[in-house]
């Protein structure tokens, strides 16, 4: 006969062995997470350390008259950059109105029409591949096409310059937000009797416009900041504009120029431009994402 006290036996070593291994998977996880706590707190420093510099640095000059006068002249004091933001602005501006409606409708026909065609496979290559030439590629693209076609340095030129790096980033993220909408709301779209057009564009986008603006604000981002596209196509100017097709002075262009200029004030309005850049960037992604945020709601 099996012995009583040799069962309890096993009972209790495997109960303590089973005790010891869930204090080592408790044990394990704690360690994990505080190590994921350390390290997303490590990869703050940077971001923190820039916003602690371009505050500290930039905040002193800021004033109305920043915003409202133009640059001054190598050594002067005084005056602003209203013209770079406005410059800024309308350039960016134009890069995505020419780069935002075919990147998505881009992305619309390579995962809703065709997604397995060659096609579509061709278009990806492409887009990734875009995504890893550098700006300044870009800008001799748009200062060849555009600037020797037209014969001057513009504002348009340096939209398109911007467009080029916009495109595939809005596409790109554009896919992967279409790829995101559940397979059930399509189905459901199509057995109402719903068209494939009708189910795209009222079921479909709708659902991943949120995710789709968060590509546009990170591709706008990305091009409010370059500087190297726009020396070969805007170039600058110490003037308001007046026409897309002249010279067009930029934040991005400002900051390059002040901050290798051996004058105090101009680097201090550098760092004042560089605030002002990273405000705008700032407010455009939050305004982007309470406001689409609220709509998908």
């Amino acid at each position: 006969m099996d012995n009583p006290l040799t069962h309890a036996g096993n009972f209790f070593e495997e109960g303590s062995i089973e005790s010891t291994k869930m204090l080592g998977r408790s044990f394990g996880n704690r360690v994990l997470t505080i190590l994921c706590v350390v390290l997303s707190l490590f990869a703050l420093v940077p971001l923190v350390s820039i916003l602690y510099l371009v505050i500290k640095n930039g905040a002193p000059l800021l004033s109305w008259s920043i915003f409202t006068e133009l640059p001054p002249a190598g050594g002067m004091t005084g005056g602003g950059f209203g013209n770079a933001i406005v410059g800024t602005l309308a350039m960016v501006g134009m890069g995505l109105a020419l780069s935002a409606p075919p990147a998505i409708m881009a992305a619309i026909y390579i995962c809703e029409y065709h997604p397995g065609g060659r096609l579509a496979a061709a278009v990806r290559f492409v887009a990734k591949l875009l995504t890893g030439i550098p700006s300044i590629v870009c800008g001799v693209f748009a200062f060849a096409v555009v600037v020797m076609a037209t014969g001057g340095f513009s504002a348009f030129a340096g939209g398109v310059a911007l467009a080029v790096l916009m495109l595939p980033t809005i596409l790109l993220t554009s896919e992967q937000a279409l790829l995101g909408v559940q397979n059930a709301y399509r189905e459901a779209s199509y057995g109402l009797g719903a068209t494939r057009f009708q189910t795209i564009f009222r079921i479909v986008l709708p659902d991943a416009l949120p995710a789709i603006m968060t590509g546009v604000m990170l591709a706008v981002a990305r091009a409010a900041g370059e500087t190297a596209p726009l020396v070969f196509t805007a170039l600058f100017s110490q003037f308001w504009v007046n026409s897309i097709m002249e010279p067009t002075a930029s934040l991005a262009v400002l900051i390059y120029n002040f901050s290798s200029m051996p004058f105090d004030y101009q680097i201090r309005m550098a760092w004042t431009g560089a605030l002002v850049l990273v405000f705008l960037v700032t407010l455009t992604n939050v305004t982007a994402q309470l406001v689409f945020s609220r709509k998908h709601q």
